[in-house]
């Protein structure tokens, strides 16, 4: 298959500048790899490379746009590290942004940054839940209306072990196969999700249609097994950026990744017919939000 990754050789996240090659390879789906680019820590933020950190009860820690970290475990000095840390990661990865991406800046729109000290590959989690299936992003509870979901990654791990992904095959390929396996929309049902707060609004037919792919894709294990893809171990202080609605991915193995998550309409790319909700539109002939 062709490579699904575009090596960079960016070293400084305040020196990225726009390039039209790198920007149509994101808007392909394709992933944007800084192999010497790293998120470096303070020496005393080594302690918190630790899953001890993270509260029982939650998978990631997050902090918000207003500066709220949740899910660290431990008293407030604690909290305040871990919040500076992903802060500083935060600042970091919107000047990457922001510097190969200008035309985005006016439209983004900041989700809360996630620090993620536990390991992968020990994770028990229902088929659909598990983020080791290939997949694209959509949320079931959370209806974005075609809304783009930019992610920056970072892998952390102290002890330089890589994570590890698997990437897909292109968005469209995966949405030619799995369309007609998807079941029909009902706008009723849409309005009893919403009513009884399944969902936070009304679901669309573009959410309802990238649940069915995100679910066919992960529900199909010969499909995980022998479609064209590709492995990719991720190096310790490396980043990588990619659109995670578009992008198909599986995360295998690895430990302590920062990851920052921007959302923007589609209309805003620099070519809005390459998103998810322009193929998704075309391929069923129909206005889907």
């Amino acid at each position: 298959m062709e490579n699904q990754l575009v090596e960079l050789g960016l070293s400084d996240w305040n020196a990225a500048t726009p390039n039209e090659a790198w920007i149509a390879a994101l808007e392909a789906g394709k992933v944007l790899y800084f192999p010497q680019l790293g998120f470096r820590l303070q020496p005393d933020e080594q302690v918190l490379l630790t899953p001890a950190v993270l509260s029982p009860d939650v998978r990631n820690i997050s902090l918000d746009a207003n500066g709220r970290i949740k899910g660290v475990a431990g008293d407030e000095a604690r909290q305040q590290a871990v919040a500076a840390m992903v802060g500083r990661f935060r600042t970091q990865a919107q000047a990457l942004i922001h510097g190969l991406l200008p035309h985005y800046v006016p439209a983004l729109r900041l989700a809360p940054t996630s620090y993620r000290p536990a390991q992968v590959e020990t994770r028990v989690q229902s088929w659909r839940a598990d983020d080791r299936r290939l997949h694209v992003d959509s949320f079931p509870s959370r209806p974005n209306y075609g809304e783009r979901i930019l992610r920056v990654f970072t892998n952390a791990n102290p002890q330089g072990a890589p994570r590890v992904w698997r990437v897909g095959e292109p968005f469209e390929a995966v949405a030619a196969r799995f369309l007609p396996r998807a079941k029909p929309y009902s706008r009723w049902q849409a309005k009893m999700l919403r009513a009884l707060r399944v969902t936070k609004s009304l679901r669309s037919e573009y959410d309802h249609l990238m649940l069915q792919l995100h679910d066919g894709m992960k529900s199909d294990l010969d499909y995980q097994e022998k479609c064209e893809q590709q492995t990719v171990p991720f190096p310790a202080g490396s980043v990588w950026v990619c659109f995670s609605d578009q992008t198909s991915h599986a995360v295998m193995s690895g430990q302590y990744m920062l990851e920052q998550t921007l959302h923007l309409p589609a209309a805003r790319q620099y070519n809005p017919d390459s998103s998810p909700l322009a193929i998704l539109s075309r391929l069923t002939g129909r206005t889907l939000v």
